[in-house]
């Protein structure tokens, strides 16, 4: 649709623009995730995206890598301490997101991306939410995020899917900042 392709020329300018004038905080957080959790300092992630496509999510590193006596990786909630906690409460995580808003693998808005693995367990409703770009921030995020069960997070990616439009996207940004 022509909002689809106005959409994608505002996420990639945006973003472009939001990734020049957050460089030095970039710089900065990257210093303050290299001392405290060690490298990488960005974490990339296969998650499904636009049909069910793999991309490479980026993220800001947010757990250590600490490990047991065989060198295997500790439980996540054993590696994440609390600046990663900080980073993970405040989306400081999702920064390095832009670039994949520039790249063309996600938008500002819709569904989150979700891991791979769980695409063959959508049911023939869940998996409308793979109609369209997944977003950094969408509707399940700002109503709950992480306090909302999996079939409400479901639901509202539907929604989304169903109803977007500049209104919708507008609606979604004001309530996310």
């Amino acid at each position: 649709t022509s909002y689809d392709f106005y959409k994608e020329i505002f996420d990639r300018c945006v973003s472009l623009f939001l990734l020049l004038v957050l460089l030095p905080f970039f710089i900065f957080l990257a210093l303050i995730i290299f001392i405290n959790l060690g490298n990488p300092i960005i974490f990339c992630h296969v998650r499904a995206g636009l049909n069910g496509e793999p991309f490479r999510l980026f993220k800001f590193r947010s757990m250590t890598n600490k490990s047991d006596s065989n060198g295997e990786l500790l439980p996540p909630e054993e590696r994440l301490n609390s600046f990663g906690i900080f980073l993970r409460s405040t989306s400081l995580d999702e920064l390095p997101s832009l670039i994949n808003v520039i790249k063309g693998d996600m938008s500002f808005i819709g569904p989150r991306p979700l891991l791979l693995k769980y695409v063959p367990l959508y049911s023939s409703e869940q998996i409308l939410r793979l109609s369209v770009k997944p977003g950094i921030t969408g509707l399940a995020q700002v109503n709950g995020r992480n306090s909302i069960t999996w079939n409400e997070r479901f639901r509202l990616d539907v929604r989304y899917v169903r109803t977007k439009s500049f209104l919708v996207d507008v609606n979604i940004i004001v309530m996310t900042i």
